[in-house]
């Protein structure tokens, strides 16, 4: 599986940003699907996931009520709606296919053994 992420840019605080990522290939081995990011300097953080055939949908306590996570299964594509940004959700964000299935805990520690990584999308919030 390929995946493309997209939709970044430079914002101010409050405002409102929607990330998108492609996929592609062997999109029909996809059970779950999450979305990280990493500012610079510091380790990489899980932000949301939704397992691909129910669309139940999980969030990292910090962006839980401002971004919600979404797929749209027959085209393959996972969406980011973040609202009320802050400057510290500056960071790269990157998209996540497992292709086995994880549990939460084990997809925000980055899933299975058998997982892709999109390149990321920059996202600035300035203040």
């Amino acid at each position: 599986v390929q995946l493309q992420a997209c939709g970044g840019g430079l914002v101010q605080a409050g405002d409102s940003l929607r990330l998108s990522c492609a996929a592609s290939g062997r999109t029909d081995r996809i059970q779950v699907m999450g979305w990280f990011r990493q500012a610079q300097g510091k380790e990489r953080e899980y932000v949301a996931g939704i397992r691909w055939s129910s669309g139940t949908t999980n969030y990292a306590d910090d962006t839980k009520g401002r971004f919600t996570i979404s797929r749209d299964d027959a085209n393959s594509m996972l969406y980011l709606q973040m609202n009320s940004l802050k400057p510290e959700d500056t960071a790269v964000y990157s998209c996540l296919a497992d292709l086995e299935g994880s549990s939460w805990y084990g997809l925000a520690r980055g899933g299975s053994s058998s997982v892709s990584w999109g390149r990321g999308t920059q996202v600035t919030v300035s203040s």
